[in-house]
């Protein structure tokens, strides 16, 4: 599986703090071996952003991904729930 990572979700990650960037690493980590892991809570989102998924870094912290096809995945979003509104 090969990930990329959007330009806003780069900036976005810079902005979190070490704690929440440590985390979102090791959840990245087992998102790679099974992206729908229990752990993650991995889901669909709906509304406005169908088509899209999400998956949790912390209770209040969340990714906002897509898969591109079957081997490539993008993280568009990462953020607190207000990620969600943009």
């Amino acid at each position: 599986m090969e990930i990329f990572y959007s330009p806003k979700f780069a900036k976005q990650y810079r902005k979190l703090s070490l704690e929440i960037q440590r985390e979102a690493d090791k959840r990245e980590i087992k998102f790679r071996k099974d992206p729908f892991a229990e752990s993650l809570k991995t889901h669909k989102l709906r509304g406005r952003l169908e088509g899209f998924y999400s998956f949790s870094i912390s209770y209040k912290h969340r990714v906002i991904f897509d898969f591109h096809d079957k081997k490539t995945i993008i993280f568009h979003l990462i953020g607190d729930h207000d990620i969600y509104d943009i």
